[in-house]
């Protein structure tokens, strides 16, 4: 099943619906560019989204706006109360992952003075890899998809922002120019929410022979695990190890 970022959570409220990407797409876009503060307040944000979108299933009828909830964690346990109908994961699992991420946010020298320790690199990874796999339970049970669909489908939705790319008149530059003609090409990966084609990377990284290009550049990087290159369909895709590799070589 094919879930574009337009289908996506479709049965929610167009304004709960931005709410929530827009919340993940700051929190990863703050992260990529090591705000921890930032990237751990936005992740109490897309703590409120949710528990609204988990109240609304729960109620049969959604809100059109988020509404902060007086206690999150005594509202969270009240979700917990609802009819063991409706999926475990609406009422326990997701709730119970708010509750240790709201923590954070309150509790961690984040949202208040006082916390007992600063923000940090280790609490916004928390922070990102909680919200990624509470977006990608929604995706798995609004769309009835397996663990593995919804978190490729989490993937691909954040076109991160990064300096050292480029846009203007449907074109991405790279803008290091010592970087090499791999290093451009999983940049360009790494910061698109799709896969892109064969001819739009080699365009975009102004390489001067499609054949050298594809032969050094996309089938060795696809044997080294970094993308995956599927000719027929004309798709490169970043592999998690190039995403580690753009994030550890480059980009730090």
């Amino acid at each position: 099943m094919v879930i574009t970022k337009e289908d996506l959570l479709q049965a929610i409220p167009d304004t709960l619906r931005a709410e929530l990407l827009t919340s993940y797409q700051e929190i990863m876009n703050n992260y990529i560019e090591y705000r921890w503060e930032p990237s751990e307040l936005n992740g109490g944000k897309l703590c409120e989204v949710v528990y609204t979108i988990l109240k609304g299933f729960i109620d049969g009828s959604y809100p059109e706006n988020t509404s902060k909830p007086r206690n999150m964690l005594e509202a969270c346990k009240l979700l917990e109360q609802s009819p063991s109908t409706l999926p475990r994961s609406v009422r326990i699992q997701i709730p119970r992952m708010l509750v240790s991420l709201y923590e954070i946010r309150n509790n961690r020298g984040v949202g208040h003075i006082g916390g007992d320790v600063n923000p940090n690199h280790m609490d916004a990874t928390c922070v990102v890899a909680t919200c990624k796999w509470i977006l990608s339970e929604l995706v798995r049970i609004f769309h009835h998809v397996t663990t593995e669909e919804a978190a490729l489908v989490i993937d691909g939705i954040v076109e991160k922002t990064i300096p050292l790319v480029w846009e203007v008149g449907g074109i991405k530059r790279v803008l290091d120019t010592s970087l090499s003609m791999k290093k451009k090409t999983l940049v360009l990966l790494y910061q698109s929410s799709e896969p892109l084609s064969e001819n739009q990377l080699f365009e975009w990284v102004e390489h001067s022979n499609a054949a050298i290009y594809r032969r050094d550049i996309l089938k060795k990087s696809h044997k080294e695990k970094l993308l995956e290159y599927d000719r027929e369909n004309d798709r490169v895709h970043i592999s998690p190890k190039g995403t580690e590799f753009v994030e550890e070589e480059i980009l730090r």
